[in-house]
């Protein structure tokens, strides 16, 4: 059943299409994401070329979404095999009575297929401010595997509408940087390292040109990992990538 599901989302994501019926407030998203590695909060994950297909539906606020990873050179699983599916439920609103700030609360299911990891579940809560430089904060809490906390702090700039060749078609310029901090459990199971510490910073750039329902969007996206400790006990401790994305939305 997960096979033909995943053979599903990959089938539309390149395809670019989908026979869908949906009412004014549903939305449909795909994406296919070509990185020339995977890196996950500073974490050299996948060392080569992944493809990493993804499906949303979004109803007043509540997002359901599939992601999934896909070894393209043998780096990490066999060739051509999925290493990751996330199952993730998101809720997201304007915080009430504060017109500028919004809040977002969630869930995420890990799947790890073809490999020894053992599945995990994430619960998550963020903050974000469209004011300058659009701040944000998320705490994510892992109460399965890890039993310990990641939490992110965010900024972002978006100079909209670079060059627009017509209405409906332009180009943007993403910039973005996080920094996060994570508990001493949470760096203890996936680093060794038994303390609260400084983990990730991650620095982004990404030119979206829209096109209709369509974007394509190069990026490049620079991290390092912080803490002494956690560098000494991690391989590929920074990490420069770049890659592709394709969305479409119904």
């Amino acid at each position: 059943m997960r096979s033909a599901i995943l053979s599903w989302i990959v089938a539309i994501v390149l395809g670019g299409g989908v026979n869908a019926s949906a009412g004014d407030d549903v939305s449909v998203t795909l994406t296919s994401d070509w990185l020339s590695k995977y890196i996950w909060r500073g974490q050299n994950i996948v060392h080569d070329w992944v493809l990493q297909p993804s499906a949303s539906v979004s109803y007043r606020g509540v997002t359901g979404t599939v992601w999934s990873s896909l070894d393209l050179m043998g780096d990490f699983v066999g060739t051509g095999q999925f290493h990751e599916v996330d199952l993730v439920l998101d809720y997201t609103s304007k915080l009430p009575g504060v017109e500028k700030l919004s809040y977002s609360v969630g869930a995420i299911h890990y799947e790890f297929p073809n490999t020894d990891w053992h599945a995990t579940n994430e619960v998550y809560g963020g903050l974000a401010a469209a004011v300058p430089l659009s701040p944000g904060v998320r705490w994510y809490y892992d109460f399965d595997q890890i039993d310990g906390s990641y939490i992110q702090l965010s900024l972002g700039h978006t100079l909209e509408k670079l060059h627009q060749w017509r209405e409906d078609c332009y180009c943007n310029l993403q910039l973005g940087a996080s920094l996060a901090y994570a508990s001493a459990r949470y760096n203890d199971g996936y680093f060794g390292v038994d303390e609260g510490a400084w983990n990730d910073l991650t620095l982004s750039a990404a030119l979206p040109f829209c096109w209709g329902k369509w974007t394509i969007k190069p990026l490049i996206a620079y991290s390092t990992m912080v803490d002494d400790e956690i560098r000494a006990a991690t391989r590929k401790t920074d990490n420069l990538w770049a890659g592709l994305s394709v969305t479409v939305n119904f």
